[in-house]
């Protein structure tokens, strides 16, 4: 298997999430995605934010090098190992490249207590984003240590997918396919049209 990849980040995911408005469909114009895209933190005083976490940081430690894989799957091709994120310490995933699926396939690390994440929810997370072909973190709020906050509606399919129906307080991770992801790449992460996702993610709050 490949090493845990601690890659600089090349660009913020959700920055092109402007570019991926026709895509998905679900925003009203670039120009709101876009507002929405740029923000790197938490907000708790939005109006109806009253389940919007109070946690302004990401963890930013390294997990233990010992710790099990909370989550391991063999793709089409490739392999992934993820160790979910904790209340001190960043995830890790591990990938034996190049990593695909067919089909985007979405895994509970730890159940949250907190309400339901509706599919129109904005929600505030921490997440880290791994490119499968080639191993390489692509973007992640954790390097940052800073949440970001965003309405489900204005980003790809898979991250939708892996944050709807979960609950607050809950660490998720998804293996997203190039359909769900960035069918046409996106050069500016370096990722390529036909290229698979794998995001690990820690759900603080949602309004």
């Amino acid at each position: 298997m490949g090493a845990v990849n601690h890659k600089t980040t090349r660009t913020l995911f959700l920055a092109a999430t402007a570019s991926l408005a026709l895509i998905t469909g679900a925003c009203s114009s670039d120009a709101d995605t876009s507002a929405t895209a740029t923000s790197t933190t938490a907000s708790s005083s939005t109006a109806g934010s009253a389940e919007a976490a109070a946690v302004s940081t990401c963890p930013t430690a390294a997990p233990d090098a010992s710790a099990t894989p909370e989550w391991t799957l063999a793709g089409d091709t490739g392999s992934i190992a993820v160790v979910g994120p904790t209340e001190t310490t960043a995830p890790a995933v591990t990938v034996e490249t190049p990593f695909s699926v067919a089909e985007t396939q979405v895994e509970t690390l730890q159940a949250g207590d907190g309400p339901v994440v509706a599919d129109d929810a904005t929600v505030s997370v921490c997440y880290m984003g791994v490119n499968g072909r080639d191993g390489t973190t692509f973007d992640s709020s954790y390097e940052r240590g800073a949440p970001v906050e965003f309405p489900l509606g204005g980003v790809v399919a898979g991250f939708q997918k892996a944050i709807a129906g979960q609950t607050v307080g809950s660490t998720v991770a998804v293996a997203v396919t190039s359909a769900d992801g960035y069918p046409s790449g996106q050069p500016q992460a370096g990722i390529e049209p036909g290229d698979s996702l794998i995001f690990a993610i820690s759900i603080l709050g949602a309004n």
